[in-house]
């Protein structure tokens, strides 16, 4: 892989004009495409095979609703204490308000509020109008339209009532890139100009990240065409290709300009560079890409969707940073070593001199040093401490929340309907009734329905209501508690314990559905695959590491590291969202259930960054230790010349994701915490502390493979070790395949 990286990176140099326009060529054509068959984005959540699911899909055959395809809005109104919206100065101001709503352009429909429709409270100082408008997503509704409804809620609110307006049309659309996010590249690229000290060098990798989102994304949207997307999945697409993609770039580059400044012609530089980094690049996203395609497996076809977007992504900043990356380079030239900014010149030699000083001891050397000396102390403390993070997790609960901001005027809406319908009006419970005829079917239901009034959580039941066919009838089952609450789940399973003995008297068939239940199934069905899914991608981990190191310790230790990163990184999660530890200086409005698809994606995400930093150091450690040198002082040399590029794109990686946590959606808030703190977990506690610490206690036996071992496995020359050594020497004959005793030697790839 090495041999054939090296080639393409020294193509890519060469011919660095074709490759740049052929990628920016790729670029112009996703966009014609993605803006030319691009369809909205749908939050809808399905989960085949599941009752709930079964029973929506027979319950829109047997219930068309004529509204599917129109976005709606809904305005509340609520009067003073004291009053009611029946009396007359109430009702003049809603019916006042209906008829503008009713005569504005792009609204189809006006339902105002009715108590035998449910949109009045039973105190009767609350209604809702309900709208429906023509477009098929809130982006499309004119800005005069929501204006025009706007001032006329105003007008309501001078007539003294409380009028807020929500649903899907009065929600706030989420950029793709906010200002957040892009203070949060700001910030990698003033980790990058540290690391660099050049500010040119240190937009190359903000530039191909870019590109490589912006590739990844619009790809992702023109497929919207023929699948369904949710938005969240772009989101995770745009998050993820940019901590990825700069990261990529950063280790091609710091060791192309490390090798420049040593006097290696920038060709052959880029081509190494290519072919030794490149390939632990390869390897890192390889990973990834596994680890989110696997989510496959989980059978849910949002989850699915959203691993294989930002798995499409991952794959366009691989291929970036191993074609357009050298190419880049390439118009760089020599100027790759310098700055034109003086103090970033100045700067540059102050630190050549100190590294050329061989009486200073750079501060990782050092850091490993400590470690390294008090190896059980270490351990101890950290593994304490990582505990400790991890407590919450024993309280996990999963839903599928992520209602509107309180804050906004949706989110006021939604709480007065809480408070004056009660929280479950916004999420009841549907029985459907299947039966021969619709007498047998009918009184089923009110069966059902008169055994459903007895459990404990339920608010109200209707009446069935019998569709065309008269062969389905449906109940609606209002909770007491809200959709997102353990009570409402209570609530479900009651019903569908309760069922069992009417089945069988009336041979009807009786399912609970709706979009509460259909929520509450995916929380359970992603709460029973979670342990599944850690196996596979704890085994993969194995597999690929003792491939990789040609080791069984050096695995273990990283698996068991990734264990302690995840708890710790999902207990951090439900401290904040669910307990509300530090949620007001995170801007968290409302806490609750932890969104139930996050913990899959953190494993699948934080194992692949989790193997990139072991790959990375642990692969400098074993080669000091087959260079001949004592375990310990093998690990203190490997740890000091690589922890310098790990530390910086663990940096980019923590101010990336942590920009998304001042986002507006909840759903984004989590993912940008949750990553943000596994990274900061896994990279500076686990990989750079915990793994000096491991190593030095295991000594020789960290680097102990079994014979049989020796022989099955193939040799996978990650870092590109033959390529570097033949590099170095180019008479030398071409090395044999390494083996434990005889791993050829190289220079520090990573040696700043």
């Amino acid at each position: 892989m090495s041999t054939l990286l090296y080639r393409l990176g020294r193509g890519c140099f060469r011919h660095r004009r074709a490759v740049l326009a052929a990628w920016l060529g790729l670029l112009a054509v996703v966009a014609i495409t993605a803006l030319s068959v691009m369809k909205p984005f749908t939050s809808a959540t399905t989960i085949p095979g599941t009752e709930a699911q079964r029973a929506l899909d027979v319950m829109e055959e047997e219930f068309p609703s004529t509204d599917e395809s129109h976005v709606t809005g809904k305005i509340v109104i609520q009067t003073p204490a004291g009053q009611k919206i029946t009396d007359a100065v109430p009702a003049q101001a809603v019916a006042d308000l209906s008829e503008t709503a009713d005569g504005t352009p792009g609204v189809v429909s006006v339902t105002g509020p009715a108590a035998q429709s449910g949109t009045v409270s039973s105190d009767g100082r609350t209604g809702i109008t309900e709208i429906v408008f023509d477009a098929e997503k809130a982006d499309d509704i004119p800005d005069t339209t929501l204006l025009t409804l706007e001032d006329a809620a105003q007008r309501a609110r001078t007539a003294g009532l409380a009028v807020e307006t929500g649903g899907d049309a009065f929600s706030p659309s989420t950029a793709i890139m906010g200002p957040t996010e892009i203070v949060g590249v700001l910030i990698a690229l003033a980790v990058l100009i540290l690391v660099f000290r050049s500010l040119r060098t240190a937009l190359i990798p903000i530039a191909t990240a870019l590109v490589g989102v912006a590739i990844g994304v619009l790809s992702l949207l023109a497929t919207t065409s023929v699948i369904t997307m949710d938005s969240t999945s772009i989101t995770l697409s745009v998050m993820l290709g940019l901590a990825v993609g700069i990261d990529y770039a950063l280790f091609i580059v710091s060791r192309h300009q490390t090798q420049v400044r040593q006097g290696m012609d920038p060709q052959e530089s880029a081509a190494l560079a290519t072919g030794t980094a490149g390939g632990a690049v390869v390897f890192a996203g390889a990973t990834v890409v596994i680890a989110l395609a696997a989510l496959a497996v989980v059978n849910i076809p949002f989850l699915t969707v959203m691993g294989l977007g930002a798995a499409v992504t991952v794959v366009v900043s691989v291929l970036i940073a191993t074609t357009l990356l050298p190419a880049l380079l390439g118009f760089m030239g020599q100027r790759i070593t310098s700055s034109r900014v003086p103090a970033l010149a100045r700067s540059a030699a102050r630190a050549e001199r100190r590294r050329a000083d061989p009486r200073r001891t750079p501060a990782a050397r050092r850091w490993a040093t400590a470690t390294t000396r008090r190896p059980w102390r270490v351990l101890i403390l950290c593994a304490l401490g990582l505990g400790f993070l991890s407590v919450p997790v024993t309280d996990l609960q999963l839903g599928l929340g992520g209602g509107p901001d309180p804050h906004s005027s949706a989110g006021r809406a939604q709480q007065l309907i809480d408070d004056s319908f009660g929280p479950g009006h916004s999420g009841p419970l549907v029985v459907l009734a299947q039966g021969p005829d619709k007498t047998t079917t009918t009184a089923a239901a009110q069966q059902t329905a008169d055994r459903i009034k007895s459990l404990p959580g339920v608010a109200s039941v209707s009446s069935p209501v019998a569709s065309d066919s008269g062969n389905s009838v449906l109940i609606q089952v209002t909770p007491s508690s809200g959709p997102d609450t353990q009570a409402t789940a209570t609530v479900l399973s009651e019903i569908r314990s309760a069922r069992d003995g009417i089945e069988r008297q009336t041979g009807t068939q009786l399912n609970v559905t709706g979009n509460t239940a259909v929520n509450i199934d995916v929380a359970d069905k992603l709460s029973a695959a979670l342990p599944v899914y850690c196996l596979l991608v704890m085994g993969l981990a194995l597999l690929l590491l003792t491939v990789v190191f040609r080791a069984v310790a050096v695995p273990l230790k990283a698996a068991l590291g990734f264990l302690l990163s995840l708890g710790a990184s999902l207990g951090v999660l439900v401290a904040v969202f669910q307990w509300g530890w530090l949620a007001g200086p995170l801007g968290i409005a409302d806490t609750g259930p932890v969104l139930s698809f996050l913990p899959m994606l953190l494993v699948g995400i934080l194992f692949g960054l989790a193997m990139d930093y072991e790959v990375f150091l642990v692969s400098r450690m074993r080669e000091e230790y087959t260079r001949g040198k004592p375990p310990t002082e093998a690990v203190i040399r490997g740890f000091g010349h690589s922890a310098k590029v790990v530390t910086a794109a663990a940096l980019i990686m923590i101010v990336v994701f942590g920009g998304f946590i001042l986002a507006d959606m909840q759903v984004v808030k989590g993912m940008g915490l949750a990553l943000a703190v596994g990274v900061l977990v896994d990279a500076f506690i686990v990989r750079m502390t915990l793994v000096p610490a491991v190593m030095a206690l295991l000594g020789h036996k960290a680097w102990w493979l079994p014979r049989f071992l020796q022989r099955a496995l193939p040799h996978v020359d990650v870092e590109g070790e033959q390529l570097t050594r033949h590099a170095t020497n180019p008479q030398a004959p071409a090395p044999p395949h390494p083996t434990p005793q005889t791993v050829p030697t190289l220079p520090a790839p990573y040696d700043r």
